[in-house]
């Protein structure tokens, strides 16, 4: 028996059989649970193809975290394939390229990168929550975001506000028995990170810095921990940051 036997899920951002949301959706089903996977506009192809490599074909449902239509709607919508939740993996975050730079970015660029990447984990929880079960759990991903890291610039300081938004959420949704983590993952090579200008600097601090080391190209471990969160195996755990980073967040500078 799985850890996640009987359990209904929803798994946003699968883009590609690389992503640790795609590892997530494989590993749940795989520990027994029914997975819905979500998309949106062009994307929605990509996701659909994506998701008949998984041990099970899932259904895929639209979702933009942007349009409040799509989020007001989400729990009937759902209600078409699944009659509960008891879980919701947070894999979204975007920010425009101007974004990327700290010192020009305009407020356009850095409202964009707030709404979607700090702001959707709410949207996303409240959305969700008519369906949503008790003891059920939230799982976000992250990037540590102590630090001002090279490059991630406007992308940091929203993923900043994304790790305060959990801990406000873990805050809120307690009293309904839904928990709300979020797992720190090391740099891995996904969609995201190809539009990160000059990531591979962060692959370059992983190889110096993790006493576990670090493979770039593994999203297992992150999907792992995701899956775990997701369980029953963490049931008085809210508000919480799991690192899977190889140990990197522990070492000095």
């Amino acid at each position: 028996m799985g850890i996640l036997e009987g359990k209904k899920l929803l798994v946003t951002g699968v883009l590609m059989d690389s992503s640790i949301a795609f590892h997530v959706a494989k590993i749940a089903q795989e520990e027994g649970a029914e997975v819905v996977l979500t998309s949106f506009g062009r994307t929605m192809k990509i996701t659909q193809t994506i998701a008949k490599r998984l041990p099970e074909t899932p259904q895929v449902i639209e979702l933009d975290v942007a349009n409040q239509e799509h989020l007001d709607t989400l729990a009937d919508r759902l209600r078409e394939h699944v009659d509960g939740l008891d879980g919701v993996l947070h894999s979204i975050g975007f920010a425009p390229q101007g974004a990327f730079n700290f010192l020009e970015g305009t407020w356009e660029d850095v409202a964009t990168a707030l709404q979607i990447s700090a702001y959707s984990l709410k949207s996303l929880a409240v959305a969700a929550l008519p369906l949503m079960s008790e003891g059920g759990a939230v799982v976000g991903l992250t990037f540590d975001a102590k630090f001002a890291w090279p490059v991630y610039d406007w992308m940091g300081v929203a993923k900043a506000a994304f790790e305060s938004t959990n801990r406000y959420l873990a805050r809120d949704l307690g009293p309904k028995d839904v928990r709300c983590n979020l797992v720190a993952a090391g740099p891995i090579r996904t969609t995201a990170a190809k539009s990160i200008p000059g990531f591979e600097q962060f692959e370059q601090i992983w190889d110096e810095r993790a006493p576990l080391g670090w493979d770039v190209n593994d999203p297992v471990p992150a999907a792992k921990a995701c899956a775990a969160l997701l369980s029953d195996w963490f049931p008085a755990t809210t508000g919480e940051i799991v690192h899977v980073d190889g140990g990197v967040h522990a070492m000095g500078q």
